[in-house]
């Protein structure tokens, strides 16, 4: 069994807790300072949803990527790979959820009675 290695285990603790920072700018629930903003001084919420699509897309090429190099043989880390796929799938998963909340929230809207 090998050992953890610390660093590593910061880095991976990063990327999370960046992740998370997003979809909370996403979701709206992030300060004004913490998204992007428009001219107008409020957040750009598309882009918010943007750069956190892009967060996910890029975490899903750096798996892809070193899966593709464990299969090659350049390397033999499968602790890392499995941690890299892992990664992707959380932020996917978690991207189909804010965009199935997004959906609920937008057909609640549309049945209102005016």
């Amino acid at each position: 069994m090998s050992t953890i290695d610390q660093s590593r285990l910061l880095q991976m603790r990063s990327s999370i807790l960046n992740q998370n920072q997003a979809l909370q700018r996403a979701a709206g629930r992030g300060s004004a300072t913490d998204g992007v903003q428009d001219t107008t001084g409020m957040a750009d919420f598309g882009s918010a949803i943007s750069n956190a699509i892009q967060q996910v897309n890029a975490q899903q090429s750096k798996a892809s990527d070193v899966t593709e190099a464990y299969e090659r043989g350049d390397t033999h880390d499968i602790v890392s790979v499995m941690i890299e796929r892992q990664k992707a799938s959380l932020g996917f998963e978690t991207t189909l959820q804010v965009r199935n909340k997004l959906l609920s929230a937008y057909r609640d809207i549309m049945n209102m009675p005016v």
